[in-house]
Formats: C-alpha cells, sequence, structure tokens
C-alpha cells in the first residue's frame, strides 16, 4: 500500500506553529519522507526515542487471555497497588492503528500514575492490517474486563477506572467507550483522548486546510492507518460505521469525556466536531485546543509551555474525575 501524492510542506505552515515548537517543526520535516508513505516506512520510523523509565513507580508484564479463539494479549501494569482502592487507568497507545507498542508509553504513564496515585493497565493490541478493528477491539475490552476481574490485587476501585489514549490510542478509546456501552458489563468512569483519531473520512472525503496536518500524521498516513483499520479505503458510504467513532449516530450515554488536540494537528477539525456531538448528546465533556501544536507536540517537546498546558489540562480533569461521588 503506497500512496505518491504527498505534497510539499507549505512554506507558510511555520507561521502557523507555536514558536516555542518551531524547531521541533523544522527537525521533523527535515526527517520527513516526500516521495510516498508505506506501511514499512510508518513501522521503521519513531521520531520519539522511548524514555527510561522510572525506578520508583513499579512496572510488571503479563499476558492474558484474549477473547475466545483469540490470542492472549499483552499488558503492562503500573504502578499496582495490592489491598488498596486507588483510581485506574486502562490505556491504549498509539501509532496509527499499524505501529506502536506499550512498552513506548511506560515512561510517561509511570508519570501519569504517580501524579495521579493511580494504577494504570497498557494494552498491547493487535496492529492492523493484520487484525482489523474488530480484533483490536476486543483485545481493549478483554483488558477491560480482566482490569474489572482483578482490581483487588491491581489495588482498584472498581468505581474508578477510566480509559485513556493518545491519537489511534485515543481512537481505539473512543470505540471502547462505545463498545462498553452497547455491552453493559463494566462501567468506565470516564475517557480521556489525547488528539484521537476519530474519523476515517478526514483527509479522504474531507479536505483539510492546507496549514493543517503537515507534520507527523498528514493526510496520506491517515488513509493509509484507516484502510487498513477497515479493510476498505476509507471515506466512501460503505465504511461500516462500527469502525469508526466519529460515525456512531447515538452517543448518549457515554462516559464522560475529556479531549485535547492542537490547532495545526491534522485531527483538529474531527475532535473539535466529535466534543461537540457528546455536548450535545449531553455528554459532559471538556475540549482544550492548543494554540500552534502540531500532532505529538507534547512528546516531540515536552518541556514546552504548549505541553504543560496539555499535560496540566489532563491531570486536572483525570483528577477531578476520580473525586469518590
Amino acid at each position: 500500500m503506497t500512496m505518491q501524492d504527498f505534497q510539499p510542506f507549505p512554506t507558510d505552515a511555520l507561521g502557523h506553529v507555536d514558536p516555542a515548537l518551531r524547531n521541533a517543526a523544522r527537525e521533523i520535516w527535515a526527517l520527513m519522507t516526500r516521495d510516498d508513505v508505506n506501511l514499512s516506512m510508518l513501522r521503521a520510523g519513531r521520531s520519539v526515542p522511548d524514555r527510561q523509565w522510572r525506578d520508583d513507580v513499579p512496572v510488571s508484564r503479563k499476558l492474558i487471555p484474549g477473547a475466545p479463539g483469540d490470542p492472549d494479549i499483552p499488558i503492562h501494569i503500573i504502578n499496582a497497588r495490592p489491598g488498596l482502592s486507588c483510581p485506574g487507568i486502562l490505556h491504549m497507545h498509539g501509532g496509527g492503528f499499524v505501529t506502536g507498542a506499550a512498552h513506548h508509553d511506560v515512561a510517561m504513564l509511570q508519570d501519569m500514575a504517580r501524579s495521579l496515585d493511580a494504577v494504570i493497565v497498557s494494552v498491547d493490541y493487535r496492529l492492523a492490517p493484520e487484525v482489523r478493528y474488530i480484533g483490536s477491539v476486543e483485545d481493549n475490552y478483554c483488558g477491560l474486563a480482566w482490569m474489572h476481574a482483578h482490581t483487588d490485587e491491581l489495588g482498584v476501585d472498581r468505581a474508578r477506572i477510566a480509559i485513556a489514549g493518545e491519537s489511534a490510542g485515543g481512537g481505539h478509546a473512543a470505540l471502547l467507550a462505545i463498545a462498553a456501552r452497547g455491552r453493559g458489563e463494566y462501567p468506565i468512569l470516564f475517557q480521556s483522548l489525547v488528539y484521537p483519531m476519530l474519523d476515517d473520512r478526514t483527509g479522504s472525503s474531507r479536505a483539510v486546510p492546507p496549514h493543517v496536518g503537515t507534520l507527523i500524521w498528514t493526510p496520506q498516513c491517515n488513509r493509509l492507518g484507516w484502510e487498513a483499520l477497515l479493510g476498505e479505503p476509507p471515506g466512501t458510504d460503505s465504511v461500516l460505521r462500527a469502525g469508526v467513532p466519529a460515525r456512531t449516530a447515538d452517543l448518549a450515554g457515554l462516559p464522560p469525556a475529556w479531549i485535547g488536540v492542537g490547532a495545526v494537528d491534522l485531527f483538529v477539525d474531527e475532535d473539535i466536531d466529535y466534543a461537540r456531538r457528546l455536548i450535545d448528546a449531553a455528554v459532559p465533556t471538556e475540549l482544550l485546543v492548543v494554540p500552534g501544536a502540531f500532532h505529538g507536540f507534547d512528546l516531540l517537546v515536552p518541556d514546552s509551555p504548549p505541553a504543560r498546558q496539555l499535560q496540566q489540562a489532563r491531570l486536572n480533569a483525570l483528577r477531578r474525575a476520580f473525586i469518590p461521588a
């Protein structure tokens, strides 16, 4: 699967980027391929090196049962607190549905667990195109079921389990919230979605402004990721709504949500629209749009003011959600 229509970086695009992020933007563009985008490239390239794990927040890895007929699922357990009753977060990693792994996010999740005094379980769901959305959603659902079944072992309050993810992980978290609502087995307190990947139509049947989506995750990448997940070209009328959060007709009854996204991220319009639809469906929702921020900016320049704004807003929203009723 290769796309040959990658467009040159708009000459005025840098002017839309926050000054604190411009050096990173220049470096990213210098490394980006200019001719095509394919699955091998996405899986080979990582623009953010793994951070060293903390010594003071425990991490363990184990396999949990998958759905009947499916393989076991690797998870990382971060900050387990047996005997306590802490908030819990089920986390899904990013990677455009086609790449990424739970271990890449461990250091970030250790920081989050420590800040919130929470226990986090991160799911290594199966990737597309080897597995379509039905398989990866089922992996994440099994992670939610396992977490609910092992709250004593983890030290988690079953009534205070949130879900979270970034980019494709945010899309998977949104899909999981919809699946859990439909099955009615495991309650979810809250969904924390960082620049979530929610709509297959972005960059395919829906064009984006020329200054949006030029860095990290482009319309070309988006088409590749969604086609891999769905098993068909994105943006068409034949796409099944079950695989796309934004195509879900009724959002009523979903968990309260926090959504954060940069103003020049490819996903900005779809994330704003999803937040609006949640609000219209009477789902308590908070939306943060960070001016001048591109996709993944908080990982690339974590100490910049825009990144700190996003990080603090996310933590504050989770803290409020975790206050016992």
